[in-house]
């Protein structure tokens, strides 16, 4: 299997990189409370803001999570270590050309782990950015060029040419959706509200929104089937070309395009209150039509189903619109009730056998994969030795 990690960015790019980012951002709006800090670091001038704050890296309790790690049951060949002491470390994306680390959260944060002298652990962790205040910045996606996305609750953040602004404070950072255009304000929630990203074959963004129901109701159906909440949307990088790509999704955190066919994949966890066994949790696929491109307009079953074929009781006796019938896509995959499947990834390394792929996870530069502990608050390495 070809083992690529994507374009290298040199430092006489690292100009053009953020000229373009500029070019791209030109209008873009900023969050309420960032619009100063936001103003300054795309002018490439100071925020003043404090240092970032640095995440111990505690022996102890980086003992104690190797001693709770023997109790993962791994194939032959396999070793699981930890990589970083990160808090609430949710998703993750990876640097291609250097060993650098970012991590979301659920909360205010995302943090920057680098291993620096690479020998797959962290030697700092540390915030990343910490002049711009995020919302939930659940959702990172990493481009071949260098540029990293953060999906929040309610705004998407473009950090351009990343790479080369990890040593302090201020990064430059542009909203390229800004606050209360990613959902319309008034649908803002505190549940399901952590997004994820990916960048697609086709080099645009396309982000997962949950809907905050446990079974949203008939009277926001109009309104979610035209916004896409509840669905996946894509847009431009530079955040224009607002596209609904699918509805009736539940609540997805994971999402990545299978590298062979450029079909998207994503993750779906279903309903609740319906039973310890049932439903069960899906893992869909959008097709690829015959002209090459990803089929858009697809439904996947909520909230007329709880998961699988399971019809929930909010709508047991209510007969599906044909117009949605008519574009009802099963799930590829079934999985364990409840088991809040998240993150997933296609595996393009050459050090695990063929037959393993691995989920919820991120891939790291040499092949080994990153998976997340936001209970714990770690970053696990898997790795595999013939």
């Amino acid at each position: 299997m070809n083992r690529t990690f994507g374009t290298v960015l040199k430092r006489s790019a690292t100009a053009i990189a953020i000229g373009a980012a500029l070019s791209m951002a030109s209008g873009v709006g900023f969050a309420a409370g960032d619009d100063a800090n936001l103003e300054k670091l795309g002018s490439f001038k100071k925020t003043n803001t404090p240092p970032p704050k640095r995440i111990a890296q505690d022996p102890t309790y980086i003992a104690n999570l190797k001693k709770m790690l023997t109790n993962i049951k791994l194939p032959d060949g396999f070793k699981i270590d930890v990589f970083a002491v990160v808090p609430d470390a949710r998703s993750i994306a990876v640097s291609r050309n250097t060993a650098a680390v970012w991590v979301g959260t659920r909360k205010q944060n995302v943090y920057f782990a680098n291993d620096r002298d690479m020998d797959n652990v962290a030697d700092t962790v540390e915030d990343f950015s910490p002049s711009v205040k995020f919302d939930t910045p659940a959702g990172l996606c990493y481009t071949p060029d260098g540029f990293l996305y953060v999906a929040e609750r309610n705004r998407v953040m473009m950090f351009p040419a990343v790479e080369y602004f990890t040593e302090g404070s201020d990064t430059v950072a542009f909203a390229v959706v800004k606050q209360g255009d990613l959902i319309p304000a008034e649908e803002e929630s505190y549940n399901h509200t952590a997004r994820a990203c990916t960048i697609g074959p086709d080099n645009r963004i396309y982000i997962t929104l949950g809907q905050p129901f446990n079974v949203s109701p008939p009277e926001k159906q109009d309104l979610y089937m035209k916004t896409g909440i509840g669905g996946i949307v894509s847009f431009n990088r530079d955040g224009g070309d607002r596209k609904v790509v699918l509805n009736g999704l539940r609540n997805s955190s994971g999402l990545a395009f299978n590298p062979k066919d450029g079909a998207l994949w994503w993750t779906d966890n279903q309903v609740d209150g319906m039973g310890d066994e049932t439903p069960p949790g899906e893992l869909n696929k959008v097709p690829v039509g015959a002209d090459g491109k990803l089929v858009h307009g697809l439904w996947y079953g909520h909230p007329y189903y709880g998961g699988g074929d399971v019809r929930t009781g909010d709508y047991a006796g209510k007969e599906i619109p044909k117009e949605l019938a008519d574009k009802y896509v099963k799930p590829q995959v079934e999985t364990i009730a409840h088991a809040a499947d998240l993150g997933m990834m296609f595996y393009t390394g050459d050090q695990f056998p063929a037959k393993y792929r691995p989920v919820d996870v991120q891939q790291y530069v040499d092949g080994s994969i990153l998976v997340s502990d936001d209970k714990a608050g770690a970053v696990y390495r898997i790795s595999y030795q013939k």
